[in-house]
């Protein structure tokens, strides 16, 4: 007598958000779809939820946020959360203060979960292995900022109904980008195509070997029949120098603009994770014309993080 096959079980749902390594489609798309839920929260008169009422969260920055922090904070307190902010600059960490020893001690004063943005690539992965609990990366080094991902998919998403088929272009300062990487991890898992431009210098090896990812330093090229292309910041803090001839140089070839999205699909839309240096890498006229979706991103920030936490914390399967 032949046994049955043993039935097949769906991978066991991720605790942290640290990067997409062990996201599936499936749960990628029902996380999008949850956020679906909470915009509608966000437009009520009282937009306020009980969902984390009795946990903790801590928004741990040991890096300079303005976007990415208030829109966690806010989004932890309107699923009713009590939210610990810590800030580097006042803490310990200014002794001396190792990352373990910050983290254990927050971890005793009984912390449910922690959003983590930290200088150093793997930061967010030490934290959840410190504290046991729950860690969402809210940008760690140039590795990933899966959040911010997943805002730029759900706007995206917004626009056309899906993600399947569609070209995204992102241009820019790719090698210091923790954003583009985690857009080139996310989006071909939900179907669209990702061309990654700028100059060579700013295109770091090992991109091009993603599945569904592209790598060129022709922005006309690149730009060609896309759905949305995205203004990368020229992050001159991580330069060294030898990196652009010159800022004129870069934005004449490089610069999102009206001039290059006539080369895009008729409808494309514009995005940019922020901040923006305005007439450099984006022009004022594009950022602010009817095809960017730059503060929609922003406003869908917080609908994606409301659903990032109540998935990982209280969501059920």
């Amino acid at each position: 007598m032949t046994a049955a096959p043993a039935a097949r079980l769906s991978p066991a749902r991720p605790r942290h958000l640290l990067d997409f390594q062990d996201w599936d489609e499936g749960r990628l798309s029902a996380l999008l779809d949850n956020a679906d839920t909470m915009l509608q929260v966000l437009d009520r008169p009282v937009r306020k939820v009980p969902a984390l009422q009795g946990l903790t969260v801590c928004n741990a920055f040991f890096e300079n946020s303005t976007r990415t922090r208030t829109s966690f904070e806010l989004a932890a307190r309107r699923m009713s959360a009590d939210v610990l902010t810590f800030a580097a600059g006042a803490s310990s960490v200014s002794k001396g203060e190792s990352l373990r020893d910050t983290i254990e001690v927050l971890t005793s004063y009984k912390v449910d979960a922690y959003i983590v943005r930290h200088h150093a690539a793997g930061a967010a992965h030490l934290v959840a292995r410190y504290s046991g609990k729950p860690v969402i990366n809210a940008g760690d080094g140039r590795r990933a900022h899966p959040t911010q991902a997943l805002l730029d998919a759900y706007t995206i998403r917004q626009e056309y109904g899906s993600l399947e088929g569609k070209k995204v272009v992102i241009i820019g300062d790719v090698r210091h980008s923790r954003v583009a990487r985690s857009n080139a991890e996310l989006l071909p898992k939900l179907g669209a195509e990702v061309v990654l431009c700028g100059p060579a210098t700013l295109l770091p090896e090992g991109l091009a070997a993603l599945p569904g990812v592209t790598v060129t330093t022709d922005p006309r090229e690149a730009v060609r029949g896309a759905h949305a292309v995205m203004a990368l910041r020229l992050q001159q803090e991580r330069m060294t120098g030898g990196y652009l001839a010159s800022l004129q140089e870069y934005a004449d070839t490089y610069q999102v603009n009206e001039r290059l999205m006539r080369e895009a699909e008729s409808g494309a839309i514009v995005l940019h994770p922020g901040p923006m240096n305005r007439d450099l890498e984006i022009s004022g006229e594009t950022a602010d014309g009817l095809r960017s979706r730059i503060l929609k991103q922003v406003e869908n920030g917080q609908a994606v993080r409301m659903s990032v936490l109540y998935h990982l914390l209280v969501g059920r399967e």
